[in-house]
């Protein structure tokens, strides 16, 4: 049983190998451990590899590049409408050699996934057709028109298939399955929990963040956070894992408030590295505006007993409420935050036990986990048994 991953995940060449974006490329690798093949048609860049990126460990994992297409201005977007003939030709070529057995795989939102979700609308070529939504499924209208319009057309079931998709929501149809975002093996939420489970809550706080550095993540507002922690006379030590556009910005805010004995710019590290900041925070700040349905950093960061204080959006008032961890507060409500963890140092038995119930959760954002998800949902879906046999080193 083969499995065709359609994306625009970024790849690069690297030493003559082909690297991709890490987050996605080690789901991918867990994926190819079900079936006997995985084909991922995705766009290669010329560019430099950033350091977020990890070569394919699975030998059965097949690679078949586009050129990326797209972008914020006006000719970047008339780009795409160049670029479709390509990736419809890639599409349907590489179809070619999937049968009535296998399992095309489109991840959404970007412009290649709507021209695949527009292709399997109006082609039957092959019978199981799997989307996962990775960004907020409840935003019906807001953000791009193309991003709606992928969530109107996966809702109506235009591209007869099964969407998964972060969270569980009102009137969810049939053919709308809740998976949770994978982000470890069974051996690292192990390793999580021991560096985790002893933790207390104590000045300094110690907070995190951990993502790309742009606008819409929140960082000016977890500096302002912090300058409002600092008039509370509340010790802390703040630790920003990442980079992107706004660094500079951030830490010309930083000197200006005076806080650079408080606040440290890690810069972008490998996933190995920043377990050390996750196994000594106390809290990860996640004041976000962007789109996206889970972060992966909340469940990472819970594995290590950290409690996420995080934004009302998408998934993640209910998938926190659920596993009994953390608060969500409105990105703009920095009062709340700070009065949040004045709250917790008041009642540090409250933090501990969050702090444990999120290293309990950790078990639901596995690997292994989102494999069997996907088997459950291809036997309800389809009657289908994915290859229950196959293991792939």
């Amino acid at each position: 049983m083969k499995l065709l991953v359609i994306s625009h995940t970024p790849h690069y060449i690297q030493d003559g190998h082909i690297v991709g974006w890490g987050p996605t490329v080690r789901e991918i690798d867990h994926l190819a451990r079900i079936f006997d093949q995985v084909v991922h048609l995705a766009v290669l860049y010329k560019n430099d590899t950033p350091s977020s990126s990890l070569p394919y460990q699975s030998s059965n994992v097949k690679f078949v590049p586009v050129r990326p297409a797209g972008g914020d201005s006006f000719l970047a977007k008339m780009d795409v409408i160049r670029a479709t003939p390509e990736y419809l030709r890639a599409i349907g070529k590489t179809l070619s050699e999937f049968g009535q057995n296998d399992i095309v795989h489109v991840r959404c939102p970007s412009n290649i996934s709507l021209i695949a979700i527009l292709w399997l609308a109006i082609n039957n070529r092959v019978p199981h057709r799997w989307v996962k939504f990775a960004g907020n499924w409840a935003a019906l209208g807001t953000g791009s028109w193309s991003y709606s319009f992928q969530r109107w057309l996966l809702r109506n079931n235009l591209h007869s298939g099964v969407v998964s998709v972060n969270g569980r929501w009102p009137s969810q149809k049939p053919h709308i399955f809740s998976f949770y975002n994978p982000s470890f093996t069974d051996e690292e939420v192990l390793q999580a929990s021991l560096l985790g489970r002893n933790k207390q809550l104590e000045q300094p706080l110690q907070l995190l963040f951990v993502g790309r550095m742009d606008k819409a993540k929140g960082l000016d507002r977890i500096l302002k956070i912090a300058c409002m922690l600092k008039t509370h006379n509340i010790r802390f030590e703040l630790n920003l894992v990442g980079d992107g556009p706004q660094k500079e910005t951030l830490q010309a805010m930083v000197a200006d408030c005076n806080l650079q004995h408080d606040i440290h710019f890690i810069g972008w590290l490998r996933r190995a590295e920043i377990s050390t900041y996750y196994a000594r925070a106390h809290f990860l700040l996640l004041p976000t505006t962007s789109a996206e349905g889970w972060p992966k950093v909340l469940s990472e960061g819970m594995a290590y007993g950290v409690v996420p204080l995080a934004s009302t959006i998408s998934s993640i008032p209910q998938i926190l409420a659920e596993f009994g961890c953390g608060r969500v507060i409105p990105p703009q409500d920095l009062e709340g935050y700070v009065q949040a963890m004045i709250d917790y140092l008041d009642h540090p038995e409250i933090w501990l036990a969050e702090s444990h119930a999120g290293i309990a959760a950790a078990r639901h954002f596995t690997y292994v986990s989102f494999q069997e998800s996907l088997k459950a949902m291809a036997l309800e879906a389809w009657g289908l048994h994915i290859n229950p046999s196959i293991d792939q080193p």
